[in-house]
């Protein structure tokens, strides 16, 4: 189990070609805050034709990995089928303010979860988040929500970047076990 799976600390390298002369590298807690408190995320995944496809999505975050559900039959469902490779991405402060926040990029694969305890849990944490409009019941290995059903997804990061935008700018890239 790599240590974004576990929640560790990732090997952290701030890139001096793209930061600024006093910048230091973000801390991985920094990011995970960041995607704690975020409320929307694009997620990109590849369609069987080799072409990207990007989506604005809801996520939360649990046991070191980002979770996001969506329909069985929708595209991004369908691409993970053949290709579980994805990049989630979300933004902090305002997002497209561009003297201030912090930009996380999550590089993994998506694994479809379906234990109904931690489904339970995962469920619980969404309608925390944004509240009783996302209230789903958990059957079957699925979401359910006004009589859709929805597949969740794990990604637990392998490689993860952060922007960092401010008085300073940095580029810091998190490597968990196995990440380039």
């Amino acid at each position: 189990m790599s240590a974004g799976e576990q929640g560790g600390q990732p090997a952290t390298h701030l890139d001096p070609d793209y930061s600024s002369a006093d910048a230091t590298a973000t801390a991985w807690s920094a990011a995970v805050g960041g995607m704690t408190e975020a409320e929307i995320f694009w997620l990109t995944t590849v369609r069987p034709d080799g072409r990207p496809h990007v989506t604005p999505l809801l996520a939360v975050w649990s046991d070191g990995a980002l979770h996001f559900c969506t329909g069985p039959g929708e595209r991004k469902a369908r691409n993970l089928e053949t290709n579980a490779h994805c990049v989630l991405a979300t933004s902090t402060a305002g997002g497209n303010d561009l003297h201030a926040g912090l930009d996380v990029v999550v590089e993994g694969a998506a694994v479809a979860v379906r234990d109904e305890a931690t489904l339970r849990r995962l469920a619980a944490l969404y309608a925390e988040k944004y509240g009783s409009d996302w209230h789903f019941d958990v059957r079957d290995g699925a979401f359910y929500g006004a009589s859709n059903r929805a597949v969740v997804f794990r990604v637990a990061p392998v490689t993860a970047f952060g922007f960092g935008r401010g008085e300073t700018y940095s580029q810091t890239r998190w490597r968990f076990d196995g990440g380039s």
